[in-house]
């Protein structure tokens, strides 16, 4: 991939934030991979960006240094909701991005973040080789897109005022999502929902333009909200929010790797998988303790009310989902048979 002035001089200016991974011979090129969260190391930050330093680390080792990747954390390569339809293109190599962020693009991503769908970890990450999650990377290969690896993460809602546990507790408050069926669910219990990116969700708390917003629990760690949060409902022991944010790569660049490297990086991209998993886990725990330092009431949800929450999502995102075309019907179907 080529490189234009403005990039070169962006790069030039992020030298801090992109992480080149030193080998005995520079190459011309390397895997570019973006993503929306803050820059760590591999072994401290958000486990995202962790994950995706491990991964060209290792990358790298198993190729003998013929394969390298550098990470751009913080959107410092390009901005988040950019990254798909550029992985489309071909002209991003890779990026760890939630897949609903795409729903605009390819209404079958929506299935990443269904309401209620996904119960739990061990159910996530059954789509991988269910019909489900073959029905879904079929689409994702028409698009131009490939999963590498599979990343599931618990949310939950992060509010200033007042708590929001209930469906009852949604009435009057401006809460965003995080995605089109997500938004459905909450309007459809009275709430009014706000579209944005989960990077941008700090500065619409701070001004009052959002009064509480759903993200994964990592992301309410690294985005530190337990400084403008007084109420926490945490994903740690049951919740209706989801999320499928892999690491993908570009079909196109991936077509033009040898094949040896291509089986390296299918292979330490399922390895990442382990990792994700327990990191994702950490974090919903983590999250409930700083925020509860932090002086946030926490609370967790139960069966009873998790139940009330789906039956909306059911009457709601889910037959809007099923109705948008044939595809999305038999996406939601075969996720349904894991229910």
């Amino acid at each position: 991939m080529t490189l234009t002035r403005r990039q070169l001089m962006g790069a030039a200016a992020g030298t801090a934030a992109a992480v080149w991974l030193p080998t005995a011979h520079a190459q011309a090129s390397a895997l570019k991979i973006s993503h929306q969260f803050p820059s760590g190391t591999l072994t401290e930050g958000d486990f995202r960006d962790r994950l995706c330093r491990r991964f060209a680390a290792e990358v790298e080792k198993r190729s003998g240094g013929a394969l390298k990747a550098a990470v751009y954390p913080g959107s410092s390569l390009m901005k988040t909701n950019a990254q798909f339809s550029a992985l489309r293109k071909g002209a991003l190599d890779m990026s760890l991005v939630p897949l609903s962020y795409a729903g605009g693009e390819v209404a079958e991503t929506n299935a990443g973040l269904m309401p209620a769908l996904v119960p739990s970890y061990e159910q996530g990450a059954a789509w991988k080789t269910a019909e489900v999650g073959k029905l879904l990377s079929k689409v994702l290969d028409d698009k131009g897109v490939m999963i590498v690896s599979w990343v599931w993460q618990a949310g939950g809602v992060a509010s200033r005022a007042r708590p929001l546990v209930t469906p009852d507790d949604a009435k009057g408050l401006k809460v965003r999502g995080g995605s089109r069926e997500m938004d459905m669910m909450l309007k459809q219990a009275g709430a009014s929902v706000i579209t944005l990116p989960s990077n941008e969700i700090y500065a619409a708390m701070q001004t009052g333009a959002m009064d509480a917003a759903m993200t994964s629990s990592t992301s309410f760690i690294s985005f530190k909200l337990e400084e403008i949060a007084k109420h926490l409902t945490s994903g740690r022991e049951r919740t209706y929010w989801f999320m499928l944010e892999p690491l993908m790569i570009s079909k196109e660049v991936f077509n033009k790797l040898p094949k040896a490297q291509q089986d390296i990086v299918m292979g330490v991209g399922a390895e990442m998988e382990v990792f994700a998993r327990d990191a994702a886990k950490a974090d919903d725990k983590a999250a409930a303790a700083i925020y509860a330092k932090a002086g946030a009431k926490v609370y967790d949800m139960d069966e009873a009310t998790l139940k009330k929450w789906q039956a909306i999502a059911r009457d709601t995102a889910w037959k809007d989902f099923a109705e948008k075309n044939e595809s999305c019907a038999g996406i939601l179907k075969a996720a349904q048979k894991l229910l």
